[in-house]
């Protein structure tokens, strides 16, 4: 309750009398209910919608019944454990949301465990880091990673291309995830290795879990994946074709810090760049993300980031 007290009244400042579309599926029962709850202490009109009701699983497609609810809302929440080609239905749910420029929250993977972790951080004080962050990346030229677990790389940007802050203070301009804080970009280039020792997105994350004891080692040359090694050769081979889907699917289209504390992993996605926030011209039907853990960070020159810990004294945060 106080990760979905903090989600509905500091994140998405919901109203009295305003208009919420609550939509989950079975496996997130017991985290909608508690948002439901937290939505009835701040006396809101709340629609709550079943994906089960609609259609079978995986989704094909985002339920009528689902799109219509966001057409009338103020506000738009989606607490679901993904399924393998789901993506696209939910692609579309957020295409509604940013054409009608509603509060929205995608929870997507929300577990009771997330919400008592990072859904009960500060998320003010999570909103001040991004703020200084995303001001210092929209100067730089040159982001440099490494982790002991053997990720190396390189990433240079394009000054046309934003910095976004998703710190968990959600507004009508950008939707987040919760538990949200980050900056992220699309990159104009990456070279080098990201060796993914946490989780990966999408499904993945679902179906194998925490990923320290047989981590993915990444190559990326000018952006694209060329290589994926992994003592998993299931995990190894699935994610391979999942980033062939199409032509920009093995594309770096996002390059993310983490900012919500009490959470440390840095990320890349392969896939669509989520253009209508960066700007980027490319698009694509896929988008994974993979994570890595205890980071050594470089803006430029300036370390910013040891062993997955922020200097806050860098960023004028002490």
């Amino acid at each position: 309750m106080p990760g979905a007290k903090n989600a509905v009244e500091t994140c998405l400042a919901v109203q009295a009398g305003e208009h919420v579309a609550l939509i989950a599926d079975a496996e997130s029962s017991a985290v909608a209910a508690s948002l439901a709850a937290a939505l009835q202490n701040v006396q809101a009109t709340t629609t709550e919608l079943l994906l089960e009701d609609f259609a079978p699983r995986p989704l094909r497609g985002a339920p009528g019944p689902v799109l219509e609810a966001l057409e009338k809302a103020d506000v738009g929440i989606l607490a679901m454990n993904p399924q393998p080609g789901e993506l696209t239905a939910r692609m579309a749910i957020v295409h509604v949301v940013e054409r009608r420029r509603i509060r929205y929250a995608h929870m997507v993977g929300v577990t009771p465990q997330i919400m008592q972790q990072g859904m009960r951080t500060d998320y003010k004080l999570v909103d001040q880091l991004s703020d200084k962050l995303r001001e210092r990346m929209l100067r730089a030229k040159t982001l440099t990673v490494t982790t002991e677990a053997g990720t190396a790389f390189a990433a240079h940007f394009d000054k046309k291309l934003d910095w976004v802050k998703t710190s968990g203070l959600i507004s009508p301009r950008y939707w987040s995830n919760l538990p949200a804080g980050e900056v992220f970009t699309t990159p104009a280039s990456v070279d080098g290795t990201f060796v993914c020792d946490a989780t990966a997105g999408d499904y993945f994350n679902g179906k194998y879990g925490d990923l320290q004891s047989a981590p993915m080692k990444l190559t990326i040359e000018g952006g694209r994946l060329i290589q994926v090694e992994c003592a998993r050769r299931d995990l190894e081979k699935e994610f391979w074709e999942y980033c062939h889907t199409d032509e920009n699917s093995d594309r770096v289209g996002e390059l993310a810090f983490g900012t919500n504390l009490g959470l440390s992993e840095m990320h890349i996605a392969f896939g669509d760049p989520y253009g209508s926030q960066t700007h980027a011209d490319w698009k694509s039907k896929t988008h994974v993300d993979v994570l890595t853990r205890n980071c050594d960070v470089w803006i430029d020159s300036d370390q910013i980031i040891a062993k997955g810990h922020y200097q806050m004294d860098h960023l004028g945060l002490a």
